[in-house]
């Protein structure tokens, strides 16, 4: 199997800029493309640079992102970035139907040895791999919210996954200097991201419900755990958008009514509202309640 050298990241936004900017900082060659004009550039405006900023805490160190986004070449077509990668990294929004028409063009695009690999934060790449001519070379790379210390990655083969793809799928994350966590066996979710869910899931229906504000659980959690953030911070993070897509994927497997996000969610992302990237969420931006000194103060 040829050495992974060359990368390609589909899909700019919140995960896809954070893969891109660790693999240049790293020393691969990163292409790019997203149909969105200057999403990495945007994405990387919204992180404070520690060596400007010392008042935020940054549980990451991202210094090196800043000099590393020179050496991205982000392109303006799917098929001039995939065509010399050895590794691609799908991470377009999640939604079945955008997925498949974008393997179906990866496969026609990229050259014969490339792994395909999925971003998805939910969905197995066994729904993706039967429109491409490799499903032996394609797999699931989750990677996790870097910029909030998550150095970690889910690594979780189809139904034909070669055990060498799996084995660089494993090589490539400890090169980017994560943790690989292999799922032996197909499973909606992957690892932590399915005991995330049910964290996430409890904590939707107890704010929707009027049972407990969402700043007194993330509180709890933030005291319990340690952590600098609580459920509803690191769902406006990841965009309340997707957020409502990736709960839309387990509803769509498993037709509980009990894995429907509320309606109050839905409401939020219809008046605007998605979190880090729109300045307002669950929380308002760039100055958020639970980054304050007082936010965990008897």
């Amino acid at each position: 199997m040829k050495a992974i050298n060359n990368i390609s990241v589909l899909g700019l936004g919140t995960l896809g800029a954070q893969i891109a900017l660790q693999a240049a900082s790293k020393g691969f060659t990163v292409t790019g493309y997203d149909p969105v004009k200057n999403s990495l550039k945007n994405y990387l405006a919204k992180i404070p640079n520690p060596q400007n900023n010392k008042t935020n805490k940054i549980l990451f160190d991202v210094s090196s992102w800043f000099p590393a986004i020179k050496k991205i070449k982000v392109l303006d077509s799917l098929a001039e970035a995939v065509k010399q990668a050895d590794l691609i990294v799908e991470a377009v929004p999640e939604d079945l139907e955008v997925k498949l028409k974008t393997w179906r063009e990866i496969d026609a695009f990229a050259p014969s040895h490339s792994i395909l690999s999925t971003n998805s934060s939910s969905m197995p790449v066994s729904k993706l791999e039967n429109v491409t001519s490799r499903p032996e070379m394609c797999l699931n790379i989750h990677v996790y919210q870097l910029v909030f210390g998550h150095t970690m990655a889910d690594i979780m083969g189809g139904t034909r996954t070669a055990p060498e793809v799996l084995e660089a799928g494993r090589q490539f994350a400890r090169a980017l200097g994560l943790v690989p966590l292999t799922v032996n066996k197909e499973l909606l979710g992957f690892c932590f991201n399915r005991v995330w869910r049910a964290i996430k899931r409890e904590s939707l229906y107890m704010w929707a419900e009027g049972f407990v504000d969402h700043q007194d659980i993330d509180r709890a959690y933030m005291i319990f755990n340690g952590t600098s953030w609580g459920p509803f911070a690191l769902m406006d993070a990841v965009g309340l958008d997707v957020v409502w897509d990736i709960e839309m994927v387990y509803y769509n497997e498993s037709e509980n009514t009990l894995d429907h996000p509320p309606q109050a969610l839905k409401e939020k992302i219809e008046a605007g509202e998605l979190g880090v990237k729109s300045g307002k969420g669950f929380y308002t931006y760039p100055n958020p309640a639970f980054s304050s000194l007082d936010f965990l103060k008897p």
